[in-house]
């Protein structure tokens, strides 16, 4: 692969990263907190559709892509890249596989079908969703974190390659 090929889909990654990033970042810092202020059956059924809806999204299919291309790109990067420019590439790769797509994976979703299949005005429900928004957002804060990280690994990497 030529050194502008490698660039653009670093590139690519750092775009796709801070995207995933920013809607991470937008239901922390304020889409949870409205829904959890909104009355307790409101913020559920609208956690609940909005956990519906994002089957089908260009966010779903940008953040399971990513997820195939960091670990095509983390193995180019340990086969054919210099040391200092692989490494960053790696721990960007890192980030995003273990702390956003295994994140995502292993509590996310478990907690986003658990609510889901729950009926918004139940008693139960209404206890559930105070330890599902604040077990769900620090998750999500994670995932925040580790998607940054991981643009700001991918560019770093990027500059260092183009560096020489």
């Amino acid at each position: 692969m030529t050194l502008d090929l490698v660039l653009m889909a670093g590139a690519a990654a750092v775009i796709v990263c801070g995207l995933i990033a920013g809607v991470f970042l937008a239901f922390s810092d304020f889409v949870m907190k409205s829904l959890f202020a909104a009355s307790t059956t409101g913020g559920i059924e609208a956690m609940q559709l909005i956990n519906r809806k994002v089957y089908g999204s260009v966010f779903l299919t940008l953040l399971v892509a990513m997820s195939v291309i960091s670990m095509a790109f983390g193995l180019y990067a340990s086969l054919y890249m210099p040391s200092p420019a692989a490494g960053w590439i790696i721990a960007g790769c890192v980030l995003y596989g273990a702390g956003v797509f295994v994140v995502t994976v292993v509590f996310n979703v478990p907690m986003n079908r658990r609510l889901d299949a729950m009926n918004h005005q139940a008693a139960a429900t209404a206890s559930y969703w105070t330890v599902y928004s604040s077990s769900w957002t620090l998750w999500n804060h994670v995932r925040t974190i580790a998607s940054a990280g991981a643009a700001i690994c991918f560019l770093v990497g990027c500059l260092v390659l183009s560096n020489g």
